[in-house]
């Protein structure tokens, strides 16, 4: 196949992110699966590509292997320049990014699967305490981004940005841990106008051959 090889996972917040980045810039790619409940991404084989053992995994050929979701919406933006993820002012970039990492350095790390499971493990959490967990650190994030959400548009203004990448899959798997959005109009309006896109669309979990 053509085109760029995404390590993925369907419901992965991080892979989905860079999924909705692919197709907002246009460029080819194909993914392949790495299944986070079986463990897969701890293989000798996924080691080798990520030592972390976590996805996303981006091969961009030539034996180059990009990781970290925000890293490689980064190196996309360099690389194809066009639809920007990233202001080109470096004011608006800057606020920009501290929005992202609203999710993807303080929602998303402490919610990961893997962190969810240390809860099980060490401390006995059962399944509602989990939720329970997750719900609350979505929540004070959210609270954070809803006071700088647009009215109209999107974060990225007339097409969504790197702020919006990240929020379409937080929000989707909010709802997946039954968290009432009605606190956060404006988050929940950008993310309806995002949903009609066809680039989110096709980068939906439901859309991308789940695996168990």
């Amino acid at each position: 196949m053509s085109g760029y090889t995404l390590y993925d996972y369907h419901r992965s917040s991080a892979a989905y992110r860079v999924r909705i980045a692919l197709n907002l810039k246009g460029v080819a790619w194909h993914g392949v699966p790495v299944s986070l409940l079986k463990g897969e991404q701890r293989s000798a084989e996924h080691l080798a590509r990520n030592p972390q053992g976590l996805v996303p995994v981006l091969d961009i050929g030539g034996g180059t292997v990009l990781t970290q979701s925000l890293a490689i919406l980064d190196w996309l933006d360099a690389v194809h320049a066009e639809p920007r993820l990233f202001p080109a002012d470096p004011i608006d970039r800057a606020r920009a990014l501290a929005l992202a990492l609203v999710i993807v350095a303080d929602i998303h790390p402490i919610d990961n699967l893997r962190v969810l499971r240390r809860l099980e493990v060490q401390f006995g959490a059962d399944a509602d305490a989990r939720a329970n967990w997750y719900r609350h650190w979505i929540a004070q994030g959210l609270d954070a981004l809803e006071a700088a959400a647009p009215v109209e548009g999107y974060f990225g203004g007339e097409a969504p940005g790197v702020v919006d990448c990240c929020l379409v899959p937080q929000l989707y798997n909010a709802r997946r841990f039954d968290l009432d959005l009605s606190p956060w109009p404006r988050l929940v309006a950008v993310d309806a106008r995002a949903a009609v896109l066809p680039a989110i669309q096709a980068a939906h979990p439901d859309a991308v051959a789940p695996v168990a």
